[in-house]
């Protein structure tokens, strides 16, 4: 079996976890090329990975069958009309990890033709737990979007979603969802310590129940209504927390938030059209 030359513009965490996660996973560091303008960074990744790195984006692009942009959107422009020229000469399979950033737009600035993938993964993949929806354009193959799916499933699941359109949705769902439970947990531990306990105890049992609350989701067949109900006895201690949600508007506000993560990531999707 063939194995793919990956390579990644831009060096940050999550091209450093979807390295590892790769070569965790069986893939050769040899097979793997990484390009930076912090020599720092390429230091550190030669160091820790022992993969390929280069300062120029022109080295990698042409060692590599398939190029990961994990640079920040807002250069992206720039690196990828400076990319097009050697893009089109490879016919490369462009995978794009930056939020908010169009398959059109990429299109316009790589030119005609290109075969990309765009992603929507979130930072749990840092620690190889990510969720990470995919689109594929119509120039892309069946064994460039295996291959696709293989570099975003080394951090965590990866789905296909029908529509380009449906990664906004997934920017507020998933993209953005780890500060939805940040916050929660935020307030939880500040709650017990309001409620007598110390600043340890509070942090410990906060994490390991929402540990232990998202393995047992994982796990389950049932929704998490079901699950829910599950552990709400009536008129309970839990009964009473989730009446006291819920009177305050609890799934209502849950909505308006998802509903305007979701409008804005389409309008930094036009923004971006308009560069």
């Amino acid at each position: 079996m063939k194995t793919n030359k990956i390579g990644f513009i831009g060096g940050g965490n999550m091209a450093s976890s979807l390295m590892s996660g790769l070569i965790a996973s069986g893939h050769p560091a040899e097979q793997l090329w990484v390009s930076d303008v912090n020599p720092d960074t390429l230091s550190h990744l030669a160091a820790t990975l022992n993969v390929h790195t280069s300062t120029s984006n022109d080295d990698v692009i042409n060692a590599v069958d398939v190029i990961v942009l994990a640079v920040k959107p807002q250069i992206l422009a720039e690196v990828a009309k400076n990319a097009a020229s050697l893009v089109q000469q490879k016919k490369s399979l462009i995978v794009s990890i930056a939020a908010g950033i169009s398959q059109y737009s990429l299109s316009q600035w790589l030119g005609a033709n290109v075969a990309i993938v765009r992603c929507m993964p979130n930072t749990p993949a840092l620690v190889l737990t990510g969720a990470t929806a995919l689109h594929a354009n119509s120039n892309v193959n069946s064994e460039q979007r295996d291959l696709a799916e293989t570099i975003l499933r080394a951090v965590g699941i990866a789905l296909w979603v029908e529509d380009e359109s449906d990664l906004d949705a997934v920017t507020a769902v998933s993209g953005s969802g780890p500060a939805y439970y940040f916050l929660l947990m935020e307030a939880m531990e500040k709650t017990a310590l309001e409620l007598g306990l110390s600043a340890e105890t509070a942090r410990l049992l906060v994490q390991q129940t929402a540990l232990g609350a998202a393995k047992i989701a994982l796990e389950s067949n049932e929704s998490p209504e079901q699950l829910r109900k599950r552990v709400t006895s009536p008129n309970g201690t839990t009964h009473q927390a989730i009446e006291t949600f819920e009177q305050a508007g609890f799934t209502e506000l849950v909505s308006k938030a998802l509903h305007a993560a979701r409008d804005r990531s389409i309008e930094m999707s036009k923004q971006a059209e308009n560069n």
